[in-house]
């Protein structure tokens, strides 16, 4: 593995701009002015992103603790932070084996912190993009036993691909792949904001980072098409199997996302 691979701090890009949101430090000044362009017309984004993360702790658990999934594709991983999904499935089963994807250098100088998987699990990293799946299920063979079911993540990264059917087609070659007993968990910025919509229409054509596509409830359903769609379906990550709390439920977001069932 290269420890040093080159890192153009001169475009911002969505895993440190996250990275940033969430209130990290492994950015730079262009994804903090990108990230703050978005802040400045919708400040809800920072609940976006943490409770796309809450959501996927939520989903994580439930994969590794009553679905009884012990094998993770995580693709669009992002920077390291607390609660990586590797983090939350070995709690509850150390045998866990976890490859994450993602396409930042920055995530790859930081893969070290990832690989600390347990003794009796295994966590591996790729460098590589969403938008060539291909490449991502052979080397992700490496690791995973695709003769066995895997839960595949799919947490904010579709955005990134502009095309509607493109994005699906990614998905559909991703869930063919995977064998019966396997899980799909995605969520994506939606269109149920019009603040949000608006910020990102502006983060798009200023930032010169690659451009963010929020899509309608309807279209991100359709990313489960043919899977067994689990309760409570495809809502804001916000209300997904929430825990009861003494705070109530948290405000709707626009993210929305579900888990699903390969039969």
């Amino acid at each position: 593995m290269d420890a040093s691979p080159e890192i153009n701090t001169s475009i911002p890009h969505s895993a440190r701009i996250w990275n940033y949101l969430l209130g990290g430090k492994d950015n730079y000044p262009v994804d903090r002015a990108a990230g703050d362009t978005v802040l400045e017309v919708f400040p809800g984004m920072v609940d976006i992103t943490r409770h796309s993360r809450q959501m996927l702790v939520r989903a994580v658990r439930f994969l590794a603790g009553e679905a009884g999934i012990r094998q993770f594709l995580d693709i669009g991983t992002g920077l390291p932070t607390a609660d990586n999904t590797h983090e939350v499935a070995q709690r509850i089963a150390p045998e866990s084996r976890i490859v994450y994807v993602d396409n930042d250098p920055l995530v790859l100088v930081h893969a070290h912190a990832l690989l600390r998987s347990t003794p009796e699990g295994v966590t591996d990293y790729l460098e590589a993009d969403v938008r060539e799946p291909g490449p991502i299920l052979d080397a992700a063979a490496r690791t995973l036993d695709f003769d066995r079911p895997v839960a595949l993540m799919l947490m904010g990264v579709l955005g990134l691909v502009a095309d509607d059917e493109r994005a699906l087609a990614i998905v559909r070659e991703l869930v063919a792949a995977l064998p019966s007993g396997s899980y799909l968990a995605l969520c994506d910025g939606s269109t149920d904001d019009p603040a949000y919509v608006r910020a990102i229409t502006g983060y798009n054509a200023k930032s010169g980072g690659v451009p963010y596509t929020p899509r309608t409830r309807e279209r991100i359903g359709r990313y489960f098409d043919g899977l067994e769609l689990l309760d409570p379906g495809v809502v804001s990550v916000s209300r997904w199997r929430v825990e009861p709390n003494r705070w109530g439920d948290a405000p709707e977001v626009s993210c929305a996302g579900g888990v699903a069932l390969k039969r």
